[in-house]
């Protein structure tokens, strides 16, 4: 079984938001005026916290709430905050599994899985860490499934 949620990188853009809101917000607010200080200080760091929960508390939960689970079943998929998302696919129906990364994505390791599944086409796990090995666990779990007999109930 592989249970996973997306790499941290998935993070890193949002960390620099984060660093370059709050730099920007203390510049502002150390900047000399004439209007009411305490006044321009808050709406600042109002805006700032704005701007910080949209651009760096959203990715943050997406990344918190998004798993990935492979079974000897099935492969599961879940995301969402409110609204959740989901996608199950029984292993039966996925005919290959293969893994791309481009260069940060193997300084980082971490990779795309990409599945071709009957029926529906690709489904694609975006920034899975340490994916050849996920892979590869991934293909034993397909090749168990196999040589088992075949199932009269749906599987769950």
């Amino acid at each position: 079984m592989v249970a996973t949620r997306t790499h941290v990188k998935a993070l890193l853009l949002p960390s620099l938001v984060l660093i370059v809101i709050a730099a920007v917000a203390g510049f502002l607010t150390s900047l000399p005026s004439g209007t009411p200080r305490v006044f321009l200080t808050w709406v600042i760091w109002l805006v700032a916290l704005a701007a910080i929960a949209w651009f760096v508390g959203r990715p943050f939960l997406r990344w918190l709430t998004t798993t990935y689970v492979v079974t000897n079943r099935r492969l599961m998929t879940q995301s969402g905050v409110l609204a959740k998302r989901g996608h199950n696919i029984v292993l039966s129906r996925i005919n290959d599994v293969t893994y791309e990364y481009g260069l940060m994505d193997r300084i980082l390791g971490c990779g795309t899985l990409v599945f071709s599944v009957a029926s529906e086409g690709t489904v694609e796990l975006r920034d899975i860490p340490n994916v050849a090995q996920v892979q590869l666990t991934v293909n034993d779990l397909l090749h168990e499934s196999s040589l088992m007999p075949p199932r009269t109930d749906d599987g769950t």
